[in-house]
C-alpha cells in the first residue's frame, strides 16, 4: 500500500530545507479532502488511448479506496475494448504522480475496527496485479512524487516515464509498514542489492536516477510530458513496439542531466556487499565495521526505523526474489494484515503524520525482540481470508 510521503528522518542527508518541505507536504496530505468525490479520478478516452488521471492534486494524488474502485473495473473494460490500444496513467498538477495510499483513513479504520483495513489492501493489490497483467501497453507518467501506492500503480506496467521532477521512494519502514504494492517482487530484481537498500532505508531517488536505478523505463524533460501524451493518443492502433519506439525517441532526445553521475554510483560496491547479509543484525554489524560516512549515515537511519518493519521487509524481499507477482501480493496481503493487528503502524503514523513529533516508540523496541516465531506468524496463510487473484 505504501504511505504517502514520509519525512526521511531529520538526519537524512542533512538537508533541513528538504525535511521542512516534506513537512509541508505532509500537512497537505493530512488536511486535504476532495470536495467532489466523483472527481477524485478522471477516466477518459482520447484517440486510441484510455487515460486515467489521479485527480487529487492538493493531496498529492494519494489514492483512496473509492479511486481504486473506479479504476479497476474501467481498466478491465479497456483491456477488452478493441477500440482501446493503450492505457496512460498520470497525476493531476505538477507536484505528484501519486504520493501513496490514504494512510490516515486506514489508521482511523484500524482503530475503529472497520473493515477498510482489509478491503483497502485487498482491492489495492488486486489493482496492482491488474496493472502487472494488463495485456494492453500501459504507460505511467511518473512526473513528481511517486511513493508507496503510486509505485504500485506504475512499476508493474510496461512503461514508466520519469522527469527531472520525479521523486521516488518506498519509505514504509519509517511508519511501521513494509514496501508493499508488489515491492517484494520488483525491488529484489533491481541491479545488485539496490532494491534492498531502497526498501530498508527509504532512500529517495530523483529525476534521471529513477531511470538509472531501473525503476523508470524512460526519462524525459517535464516540459515534454504534454507533447508525449498527445503523441501517444494520436498513434493509430499501436502495438507495444510502436509505443516503445515513440517513448525511446523522446528518451534519446533528452540530454538533461545526462552528464551527472548516478547518485549511488560510488556506493554501489558497498551497497552490494553490506546489504547482501542474511539478517538486519548482520547488515548493522557490517555497516558498523565499514565505518565510512556512507555506512554511518545509513546506520543512523536504520536505528530510527521500526525493528519489526525492518525484519519483515528483509524477509519479504528475500522470499519475493523467487516468486511471481501474484504470489508476492498474496504474501504481502498477509503482512499487511499482520501490520494492521500490530502496534508499530499506528505508532508510526502518529509520530510522522498526526503529531509529527518524529519520535515513534516502537514495540518491540529492539531487533533482538522481534523473534523468528513472530515473523513466521506474519507470513502465515490467512486461510479463507487470503488474497485471491
Amino acid at each position: 500500500m505504501g504511505p504517502p510521503v514520509v519525512p526521511m528522518l531529520r538526519q537524512r542527508f542533512p538537508r533541513l530545507k528538504s525535511f521542512n518541505r516534506l513537512q509541508v507536504i505532509m500537512q497537505h496530505l493530512s488536511t486535504s479532502k476532495p470536495t467532489d468525490s466523483s472527481a477524485e479520478v478522471l477516466l477518459e478516452k482520447r484517440g486510441c488511448a484510455a487515460v486515467i488521471t489521479l485527480n487529487r492534486p492538493k493531496a498529492l494524488n494519494t489514492i483512496t479506496i473509492s479511486m481504486i474502485r473506479q479504476i479497476y473495473p474501467q481498466l478491465k473494460k479497456w483491456e477488452q475494448d478493441p477500440e482501446t490500444s493503450l492505457i496512460i496513467i498520470k497525476g493531476a498538477g505538477e507536484k505528484a504522480f501519486c504520493a501513496g495510499g490514504d494512510i490516515r483513513a486506514i489508521t482511523e479504520a484500524g482503530k475503529a475496527g472497520d473493515s477498510l483495513t482489509q478491503d483497502f489492501f485487498r482491492e489495492e493489490y488486486i489493482l496492482n496485479n491488474a496493472v502487472g497483467t494488463c495485456r494492453k501497453p500501459y504507460v505511467a507518467l511518473i512526473h513528481g512524487i511517486t511513493m508507496g501506492g503510486g509505485v504500485g500503480l506504475s512499476v508493474h506496467g510496461h512503461f514508466r516515464v520519469a522527469t527531472e521532477k520525479t521523486l521516488f521512494a518506498m519509505p514504509e519502514t519509517a511508519i511501521g509498514l513494509f514496501p508493499d504494492v508488489g515491492g517484494g517482487y520488483f525491488l529484489p530484481k533491481l541491479s545488485g542489492k539496490i532494491g534492498y537498500f531502497l526498501a530498508l532505508t527509504g532512500f529517495r531517488l530523483k529525476g534521471r536516477d529513477v531511470h538509472r536505478a531501473g525503476i523508470a523505463t524512460h526519462f524525459i524533460e517535464a516540459e515534454k510530458v504534454a507533447a508525449l501524451e498527445k503523441d501517444l493518443t494520436e498513434l493509430k492502433s499501436p502495438s507495444k513496439e510502436n509505443v516503445a519506439d515513440l517513448l525511446d525517441s523522446y528518451h534519446k532526445k533528452c540530454k538533461l542531466d545526462e552528464d551527472k553521475e548516478f547518485v549511488l554510483n560510488e556506493h554501489m560496491e558497498k551497497i552490494n556487499s553490506l546489504f547482501s547479509a542474511n539478517s538486519i543484525e548482520e547488515i548493522i554489524q557490517k555497516l558498523n565495521q565499514d565505518g565510512s560516512p556512507f555506512a554511518l549515515t545509513h546506520l543512523k537511519t536504520l536505528a530510527k526505523l521500526s525493528p519489526t518493519s525492518l525484519k519483515m521487509t528483509l524477509r519479504q524481499l528475500r522470499e519475493g526474489a523467487s516468486l511471481n507477482l501474484q504470489d508476492v501480493l498474496t504474501m504481502e496481503y498477509r503482512l499487511s494484515q499482520a501490520c494492521m493487528r500490530g502496534h508499530d503502524f499506528y505508532e508510526g503514523v502518529r509520530a510522522v503524520l498526526i503529531d509529527k513529533d518524529q519520535s515513534p516508540k516502537w514495540k518491540p523496541a529492539t531487533l533482538e525482540e522481534v523473534t523468528d516465531e513472530f515473523l513466521d506468524s506474519c507470513f502465515k496463510s490467512l486461510g479463507s481470508r487470503d488474497l485471491k487473484l
